[in-house]
């Protein structure tokens, strides 16, 4: 990492100086405090590190907010520097600087999470670290205006559209602030080079630690990040993808980046065994997802809610602790919604076979009329696609299914496949719920693989080589099943039409449905005859998503030289960035840039890198993502890009000072909606209503006079 960093422009000074808080401010109390309330020397070193640097992350967030909103940003360091003076000074607490994690990880299992996390780098590097500011990738501007709202002022409001409301999940940006703040570090260097990989780093071994919990080995955890990371769905035709949700989102969505750390370990404590101090840990993680990202909570409020109706009718009594965790669950998402994102729902709504619609449109051309066979038959290949990634969860059977660590992770992993399936959001946002369970139903696989092995092979012998045989034939039987393919492409011509796909995948489907009749059917007595036809299944449906799980791999790590579009206009960051300099935090800014200069019909209107750069609020930049434009959009059947600006009004004024500017329309501008700065390209018609303070090739920037 540090090699990467230095190599891609970031100074030795921020990178001694980020290291040193994270490791200071934020590892170090973290881990000691995990330490304390989590409960006995039973963890693992790597386990309490990576989760010591979630905990940490979350007493950071709560202690910025109230910091931000008196105006005192770097009193953040406040409770850093209490908890380890308390550790430091109270003689009971001294102990846990030395209570170290009993178990080491072996050593072949840390070379393995060092290679996932160096492949991680290596991605980044390619696709973000080396790519110029100006060049990468559309949303990171709007990242980096969020930053700068949440460093300017907590709660924050959407800094791009004056005024605007900002129901989202924003606490990832405060996160950032407050390293800002504290470290002086730019928030560009924060957005686009720093701060997401600790967490992506941390999030793999804790995806580890559970996978270790629920399948009893570090070779299961290893295992479960192998699916979590590099198992892809197949690509039924070419074009279309019938997506499993890769994890590949890390810096492109820093929010749930953020959120994913947050959660795994809640749901390592909860696979371990809830209990004492660990409640209080448990909660300050809740308190934190709640603004992390939204769709963490409703998955683990599922979750409990199904191990506690299943506990309820196997043991015939009340289960406490997971009524305990579904209660928790659900008042974090009643805060949330009602001090974070108030009535908003930044266009997510209940709008069954959204994504299928989208999907159909992909596959026919045709995104509206669709029968509801076809939506149905949409799903169930999709569901297919899903099965060739976590068809291992069949495997478990019902004794392991009744643990409930076990029904915890299927829980959360079939809620978030049912999300897919009922929700809808202008731009397939709902996919995030997939994203988010990606590890645990990645986990449940791995052990419901293992599960079967044991059962084939009976108790005591090498469920590993069984688990090998039955790939390995698996994957046999796959290259069979591919000929096929190969012959039914050869008659049927693929076109994009229901019938092609349906040729393609055909054999696949009438394949699964007789294991499927089989695994049923079979008596119990015959037990290991049954396991072993699943775990022939789970090789053939596992192997025929291979080919596009290496495609991707390979597609992650080589050179991307392609032409890149430049989102930062050249002189345009140099102009924002004199605007942070020489004007104050409260003041106004106005631009005529609201469409990225895209071909594309109508506006796209993910402008962000005025509000940016300059770290001020504007006017109107870009709105595509605001509140008033995403509950206007439909989840599918047309683009949230073509929706026009919600106050006509206040976009006609804006423009018109830039179009054909008057005495009148400046006036009215700075009067009336407090606009103090204008940003815009080289325009001599403004010298008369406005001072020219700055300006370069291509922007300049004018100051309005007072009222």
């Amino acid at each position: 990492m540090v090699v990467v960093f230095l190599g891609c422009g970031v100074s030795l000074r921020d990178l001694v100086a980020f290291g040193a808080y994270l490791g200071g401010g934020v590892a170090l109390p973290g881990v000691l405090l995990w330490r304390a309330l989590s409960g006995g020397r039973e963890w693992a070193r790597l386990e309490e590190l990576a989760a010591g640097v979630a905990v940490g992350y979350a007493v950071e967030v709560l202690a910025y907010l109230p910091a931000r909103a008196v105006g005192m940003p770097r009193l953040v360091l406040v409770p850093s520097v209490m908890v380890v003076g308390a550790f430091v000074v109270v003689p009971g607490l001294r102990r846990f600087w030395r209570n170290a994690g009993r178990e080491r990880v072996p050593g072949w299992c840390g070379w393995a999470l060092g290679g996932v996390v160096g492949y991680l780098v290596v991605w980044s590097a390619l696709f973000l670290y080396r790519v110029p500011v100006g060049r990468a990738y559309v949303d990171m501007p709007y990242h980096l205006a969020l930053l700068g709202e949440v460093k300017r002022q907590v709660p924050p409001t959407f800094p791009s559209v004056l005024g605007e409301p900002l129901p989202y999940h924003w606490f990832v940006y405060a996160e950032m602030a407050a390293t800002s703040w504290v470290t002086g570090i730019e928030p560009v260097t924060l957005v686009y080079r720093l701060s997401t990989l600790p967490m992506t780093a941390a999030l793999v071994v804790l995806v580890a630690a559970v996978g270790r919990r629920v399948g009893g080995s570090w070779a299961a955890g290893v295992a479960g990040v192998g699916v979590t990371y590099f198992l892809f769905g197949p690509v039924l035709q070419d074009g279309v993808v019938f997506t499993t949700r890769s994890m590949f989102t890390a810096w492109a969505s820093p929010t749930q980046t953020f959120g994913a750390l947050l959660f795994a370990p809640v749901v390592l404590l909860l696979v371990r065994g809830v209990r004492g101090r660990a409640w209080v840990v448990l909660v300050l993680l809740v308190a934190v997802l709640a603004g992390a990202k939204a769709t963490f909570l409703p998955l683990l409020l599922a979750g409990a809610v199904l191990v506690a109706g299943v506990r309820w009718v196997v043991e015939r009594r009340a289960p406490g602790r997971w009524l305990g965790v579904a209660g928790l669950a659900l008042g974090g998402l009643v805060v949330a919604q009602a001090v974070l994102f108030g009535s908003g729902t930044q266009g997510t709504e209940v709008e069954p076979f959204a994504t299928m619609r989208v999907l159909w449109g992909g596959v026919t051309g045709v995104s509206q009329g669709e029968p509801a066979g076809v939506l149905g038959v949409l799903a169930a290949v999709q569901l297919f696609c899903l099965a060739c990634v976590w068809g291992g969860v069949a495997g478990l059977g019902w004794r392991r299914l009744r643990e409930p660590e076990v029904l915890l992770l299927v829980g959360m992993g079939g809620a978030g496949v049912g999300a897919v399936l009922v929700l809808g959001h202008p731009a397939e946002s709902q996919l995030y719920f997939l994203e988010s369970v990606r590890p645990y139903l990645s986990v449940a696989a791995v052990c419901g693989v293992v599960v079967a092995g044991r059962a084939w092979v009976g108790e005591g012998r090498s469920a590993a080589r069984a688990v090998g045989v039955a790939v390995a034939l698996g994957a046999g039987v796959a290259m069979v099943v591919a000929g096929v393919q190969g012959v039914v492409r050869g008659f049927v011509r693929v076109e994009p039409d229901l019938g092609g796909l349906l040729g393609v995948v055909g054999p696949y489907l009438v394949l699964v449905a007789v294991a499927v009749v089989v695994v049923v059917v079979r008596p119990s007595s015959l037990v290991p005859a049954r396991a072993g036809v699943v775990l022939v299944v789970v090789g053939v449906m596992a192997g025929y998503g291979v080919p596009a799980s290496a495609v991707e791999m390979v597609r992650h790590v080589v050179p991307d030289e392609g032409r890149r579009e430049r989102v930062v206009p050249r002189g345009g960051r140099e102009a924002a960035r004199w605007l942070r300099e020489h004007s104050g935090v409260g003041d106004v800014v106005a631009t005529d840039l609201h469409c990225r200069p895209v071909i594309a019909p109508g506006c796209d209107s993910r402008h962000y890198w005025v509000a940016g750069f300059s770290e001020r609020r504007v006017l109107v930049e870009g709105w595509a993502y605001a509140e008033s434009t995403l509950s206007r959009a439909r989840a599918y059947g047309g683009s949230y890009l073509s929706v026009p600006f919600a106050d006509a009004a206040r976009l006609a004024a804006n423009d018109a000072v830039f179009a054909a500017p008057t005495r009148e329309n400046v006036r009215r501008l700075a009067a009336g909606y407090g606009v103090r700065w204008l940003l815009t390209r080289i325009d001599p018609r403004l010298d008369g209503y406005a001072a020219l303070r700055f300006s370069n090739r291509a922007f300049a920037v004018y100051e309005l006079p007072a009222g």
